[in-house]
């Protein structure tokens, strides 16, 4: 046999062991990226399950006495206080950073870019970067109605030092009087006052949709989608009479579909996964902290998310605990556990000072002292936990923005190179 016929075996031999070890390599990323994808998916599960309330305990027998009834009913309405409180909001924001985190890695680190201008994931990555910029505003929001919320809490204040001494006098009572009668005031109409109260030095909420990070972090930026400028000051706003928070969170779960047909083994899941998880909490937040305007539309409408698959389950559980509380208490105050108490018992503590008598009775001014005792610990929770509330809220703001512009920043690079050039 000629030696140009064993030159060309050879040649083929070595193709096929190349085409195999191709292959093989395209096999070991796709397992991989699979894997990926299913440990991304059990962690978003692991981590908002914890956030669900323990599940009550039904008694195999009946209680024997009256009591043990009521503390059962107690322990009952302290899971609900805590499901809604400020340690467990700040425990939704630490879940939400970490699944963040996750979620930028599964899709950046590792993957071929040129996937981000094919389908699906040209449409669902400029959605997804879209409902991000809706969340900044929300953001926004939940800052200023911290603020506003820290305003109650001064006023709390007041009355639990006027009605806190003794003996309890009128000039005691016309001072607790006129605080509670403020603050009650004030969360009646609170979405109303969370633009038009005294002005709340906060820079995060005055400034414009958003910044890229780096280079000392101090020149805001306008972000729009398909590029980033950047800015030479601050563009400061106020939110517009028209702004809703519940158009808001409508506009983010609109044509938000759960991927079809191969999509699912792609990292279209992740992106729809994160997507979620970003309405869910975002809804959660403005549940809780007085935001303008969240009635218009209503939250009590849940996000349709798929009951079959094991990540959306402690999400589906959140929706319905909090949209039962919803239904239940959906005032402009918010859900938020601490709000909640403050009103309840600035109610009782102003039917108090309407029917003040001088002296108070020994019966009146014990139940006067658990009410003053039971705001004052309140007072105190909001005080030790709101600073860090809004610093984590103001940490998720930058949070999305660096994200946002990371996969901006990539996508613009695969735009360049996919773009032919002309010889």
């Amino acid at each position: 046999m000629p030696p140009t016929d064993n030159n060309h075996g050879s040649f083929l031999t070595r193709i096929s062991i190349r085409r195999n070890q191709v292959v093989s390599m395209v096999d070991v990323n796709h397992e991989q990226e699979l894997e990926e994808i299913e440990l991304f998916q059990k962690h978003v599960s692991d981590r908002f399950i914890h956030l669900l309330p323990p599940p009550q305990i039904q008694s195999a027998s009946v209680p024997a006495e009256e009591n043990e009834e009521d503390e059962e009913k107690t322990l009952v309405d302290t899971r609900h206080e805590t499901l809604l409180s400020i340690n467990w909001f700040r425990s939704l924001l630490d879940a939400y950073l970490c699944c963040e985190s996750e979620f930028k890695a599964v899709l950046i680190i590792g993957r071929d870019a040129t996937h981000f201008s094919k389908p699906p994931l040209d449409r669902l990555l400029p959605d997804h970067l879209d409902r991000t910029v809706k969340a900044l505003d929300i953001c926004n929001a939940i800052t200023h109605g911290i603020e506003l919320i820290r305003h109650w809490q001064r006023l709390a204040q007041i009355a639990v030092e006027a009605l806190g001494q003794r003996p309890i006098v009128e000039g005691h009572v016309r001072r607790a009087k006129k605080a509670l009668s403020t603050l009650l005031t004030s969360m009646t109409g609170g979405e109303k006052q969370t633009n038009h109260h005294h002005p709340v030095k906060s820079t995060e909420r005055m400034w414009s949709i958003s910044r890229r990070s780096g280079g000392g972090g101090s020149v805001p930026a306008v972000v729009g989608h398909n590029r980033t400028t950047t800015v030479g000051k601050s563009r400061s706003y106020c939110f517009l009479k028209s702004w809703s928070a519940s158009k808001q969170i409508q506009a983010m779960s609109a044509n938000l579909v759960a991927p079809r047909g191969g999509e699912p083994t792609g990292l279209a899941l992740p992106v729809y996964i994160m997507s979620s998880v970003l309405v869910v909490v975002m809804w959660t937040l403005v549940a809780a902290v007085p935001c303008q305007d969240r009635d218009r539309a209503g939250l009590g409408g849940h996000l349709q998310l798929p009951r079959h698959v094991a990540w959306a389950q402690p999400l589906i559980g959140l929706q319905e605990k909090i949209g039962e509380e919803w239904k239940k208490k959906g005032t402009s105050a918010g859900l938020l556990a601490e709000i909640q108490v403050m009103e309840r018992v600035g109610l009782g503590l102003v039917e108090f000072t309407d029917g003040f008598e001088f002296p108070v009775g020994a019966e009146a001014a014990d139940e006067v002292a658990a009410m003053v005792g039971e705001l004052a610990e309140v007072c105190r929770r909001m005080e030790v936990g709101l600073g860090p509330l809004q610093l984590q809220v103001r940490e998720l703001f930058r949070r999305m923005v660096r994200s946002r512009a990371e996969v901006l920043d990539v996508m613009e690079h695969v735009g360049k190179i996919t773009t032919s050039v002309p010889y």
